[in-house]
């Protein structure tokens, strides 16, 4: 049986996408999906298309920067889409995509994990911090 050299390894690992392995592009997209206006806007998107200007005021605290280089990013993922209506002014609208809508269930999941157990979390910082003191 043949040794496969570290080369021919993280090629293999690459074309398996094991997120274990550095070079493994699936690593960028769990970077990419971790962020949390990423959650914050797809679950806005959620319910249905919205306006740039809805999704500005939908989520507290984004900025004109950050909206638009996270829709950017999820567009080009393929989880978002963007709609030009031509009119005075311009309409854009974002939409999630099939492959966006079946990220939902888990993006969902987390959120709703956050806001039920904030509080738990809270009470172990103040232990942990606590204990360090």
């Amino acid at each position: 049986m043949a040794t496969k050299t570290a080369a021919e390894q993280r090629d293999e690992a690459k074309q398996v996408f094991d997120a274990y392995f550095a070079e493994c592009p699936s690593r960028k997209l769990l970077d990419t999906l971790s962020d949390k206006w990423v959650t914050l806007l797809l679950t806005a998107l959620s319910d249905g298309p919205r306006r740039y200007s809805d999704l500005s005021r939908r989520i507290a605290g984004v900025s004109q920067k950050m909206l638009t280089q996270t829709l950017r990013g999820l567009e080009r993922d393929g989880l978002v889409s963007r709609t030009l209506t031509p009119s005075v002014p311009v309409r854009v609208d974002y939409a999630l995509t099939p492959l966006g809508e079946s990220l939902m269930p888990l993006v969902a999941a987390i959120k709703s994990w956050a806001e039920a157990h904030m509080e738990d979390v809270e009470a172990a910082r103040d232990r942990y911090d606590a204990a360090g003191a």
